[in-house]
């Protein structure tokens, strides 16, 4: 590791890996650059092993972590903590905010679910990298960024009034399940009365 990738703990958000199917290396690699804390799911943990990263944290269960210690030593430093498949979320947001980290790239996990996150949207900065899309929180109820002219995303309660203001003018609509919308290239500024999600394409997967 270069000296110039050497940054303090809990200075980058962390990288947990939920799920492998259809994951590619090239997606994630851009949040690894910083050496960030790296957690996997005992479900994705044969795909991010053949990437050969560093992996600092196995949640599985005891069974899987009984007929695979040899990757505590193959994997050292790395640890493993108990969980199971269906609270391995729960568990691994429990200990990252224990070690002091509050931001974190969720990988593999569906922007369909996003809403029921619940407090750990206040409790931790959370971005959701589902395929080629990346989504982010509005907790503030205004989201206001200059984008290049593109398609995105805003997810949130259904029915959920947004009002929409860019060069194009001012919009406002309910937020459905899918609501798309094409933005020009420049500020656009979205509001809506409670916490919303935005989704922008950051990549291909073919």
């Amino acid at each position: 590791m270069s000296s110039h990738h050497f940054v303090k703990d809990q200075q980058e958000p962390a990288v947990f890996i939920l799920k492998g199917e259809g994951l590619k290396l090239e997606q994630i690699s851009p949040l690894l650059e910083w050496v960030p804390m790296v957690l996997v799911a005992q479900e994705a943990l044969d795909q991010v092993l053949s990437w050969g990263i560093k992996i600092d944290v196995i949640l599985a269960t005891e069974s899987f972590q009984k007929e695979n210690i040899h990757l505590l030593e193959e994997q050292y430093p790395v640890k493993f903590l108990t969980a199971k498949p269906e609270n391995t979320l729960e568990e691994g947001i429990q200990f990252l905010l224990a070690s002091k980290y509050f931001a974190v790239h969720l990988i593999g996990f569906s922007h369909q679910g996003a809403l029921t996150l619940g407090e750990k949207v206040k409790l931790m900065d959370l971005t959701l990298m589902d395929g080629d899309w990346k989504y982010y929180p509005v907790k503030s109820g205004v989201f206001k960024k200059w984008l290049p002219e593109s398609d995105i995303h805003i997810h949130g309660k259904e029915g959920m009034p947004i009002e929409i203001q860019n060069e194009n003018g001012t919009l406002l609509l309910p937020i459905t399940y899918a609501t798309f919308i094409e933005v020009p290239e420049g500020i656009t500024e979205i509001k809506g009365s409670e916490i919303f999600w935005i989704g922008e394409k950051v990549g291909s997967s073919t």
